[in-house]
């Protein structure tokens, strides 16, 4: 059987069943890319930087899908890998490759911990009497399970909780066609893409909160990675990954892009409410009494599709930590094995306990501010495992596993290196704002205390063998 037939049978040689098919990871391709910050938090990017918001998001995503060419390619060479971060371990150094997955890891687990919050919050709107860690616990109680059953039914759910947030944003354009073409009346006047253009001023707040807008666009995009982490469990990778991820800058420009063009159609830039969702608001407009109540069912399985894609992930690099790294402890959990179904079960609910913990930790008001502040931290560290993964591939082109008819990043020689400086950009634009420098300092140390002790820990373990 060839190299390119392997990777075509239903097990992974990992031991993992390829049960998600081309849909499944098309869509969960695209929830990856859409996140919860756009139905709420997208009033807040545009009064930031104005009409120019949509120049930082296509900026941005061109970045990010450059990464995701470079990891694409080297799932392309190797689809048997169930984490992007292995390639680290090969193509730069054991010790980097440790400090990537483990940090990896926590990262995830403070974005779980995020979401299940929300996730509780968005409870709350319907009944606001029932506690929300109770809430928290039954949520993850149920995307666990969902996650236990097999790796098709994870796909399943992520297919149908991905296609809300499809909806609602393609009833967003839609309705903002329809009043351009009515010249729809609303409190600010008529719905006219002349909205976009009144008063436009690229830096409208000043070239600094236009550099701001990077981090927050950044981290809206995060977790677009997530797809490259499902190959071991696709059918037929080779063909089904390159063009998920080949679709991403349509994806942007459809989503995000338009989105934003709708959104200042309606209401001008300038007269949009910082705290309140431009969705919830354009719908109200077209008369939809429970817009509000619409919008809060999207982000609440918005969140909760986070959160299932957080469980999938974290319980992968769990075991893939147990794997490579064994110690007692993960022995005697058994992190390292998986089900009669393909699935790192042991290593889920482990994931899931911590991230549980959350939910306890709320209402700690002191141990509830020192959770923020290292949840902050991950973001940074978030941004070093992209450089660290460039690095990965840019010395995967120059290796003997070079794989020169597969799916190949343009141009890696000029494109890797503007990309990592891109990155390197927003990571230094953390420290010009208030609520993320404190986070930026936290990941600086992060990276720079358990990167040199990986390192040396993998150079010590080099000489003694």
């Amino acid at each position: 059987m060839s190299n390119k037939q392997t990777h075509e049978t239903n097990e992974s040689q990992n031991g993992m069943v390829r049960g998600l098919k081309n849909r499944h990871v098309q869509l969960i391709a695209i929830a990856g890319t859409i996140g919860t910050g756009l139905f709420l938090g997208a009033g807040r990017s545009i009064a930031l930087t104005g009409p120019s918001i949509i120049f930082v998001y296509i900026i941005t995503g061109f970045f990010m899908f450059l990464m995701m060419r470079a990891i694409g390619e080297m799932l392309y060479y190797d689809p048997d890998q169930h984490t992007f971060i292995n390639f680290i371990s090969k193509y730069l150094s054991p010790g980097w490759g440790h400090f990537s997955l483990l940090s990896y890891w926590l990262s995830l687990v403070f974005i779980g911990m995020a979401d299940i919050t929300a996730v509780g919050t968005y409870v709350q709107y319907w009944f606001p009497t029932w506690p929300s860690w109770l809430i928290q616990i039954v949520f993850l109680i149920i995307l666990s399970s969902v996650n236990l059953i097999a790796v098709k039914f994870f796909g399943e759910t992520e297919f149908w909780f991905a296609m809300i947030k499809i909806v609602a944003i393609l009833a967003l354009i839609a309705t903002a066609i329809f009043m351009i073409l009515t010249g729809f009346q609303t409190p600010t006047g008529h719905a006219s893409l002349a909205n976009i253009t009144r008063h436009f001023s690229f830096f409208p707040n000043g070239k600094l909160k236009f550099l701001m807008g990077f981090q927050m666009v950044f981290f809206a995009y995060q977790a677009i990675e997530f797809v490259g982490i499902t190959t071991a469990e696709t059918v037929n990778p080779r063909k089904v990954l390159p063009k998920a991820i080949k679709d991403i800058p349509v994806r942007i420009i459809v989503f995000y892009v338009g989105s934003l063009i709708s959104i200042m159609a309606i209401v001008p830039w300038y007269d949009l409410p910082v705290d309140k969702s431009p969705f919830v608001m354009v719908f109200q407009l077209l008369g939809i009494k429970w817009a509000a109540a619409l919008i809060n069912f999207v982000v609440l399985t918005s969140s909760a599709s986070a959160l299932n894609s957080v469980l999938y992930s974290t319980g992968r690099h769990l075991y893939q930590i147990a794997s490579e790294y064994p110690v007692s402890l993960m022995d005697k959990l058994k992190f390292n094995t998986l089900s009669r179904q393909g699935v790192p079960s042991r290593a889920i609910i482990g994931s899931g306990f911590i991230i549980g913990i959350s939910a306890l930790i709320s209402v700690i008001p002191g141990i509830s501010d020192a959770f923020s502040l290292i949840a902050a931290s991950s973001s940074g560290v978030y941004i070093a495992i992209y450089v660290l993964t460039m690095l990965a591939h840019w010395n995967y082109r120059k290796s003997a596993d070079f794989l020169a008819d597969g799916f190949l990043m343009p141009y890696y020689q000029v494109l890797s290196p503007i990309t990592m400086a891109f990155f390197a950009l927003v990571f230094i634009s953390l420290f010009l704002q208030q609520s993320t420098y404190i986070g930026a300092i936290g990941a600086s140390i992060w990276i720079i205390v358990f990167g040199i002790y990986c390192n040396q820990k993998f150079k010590r373990k080099a000489v003694e063998l």
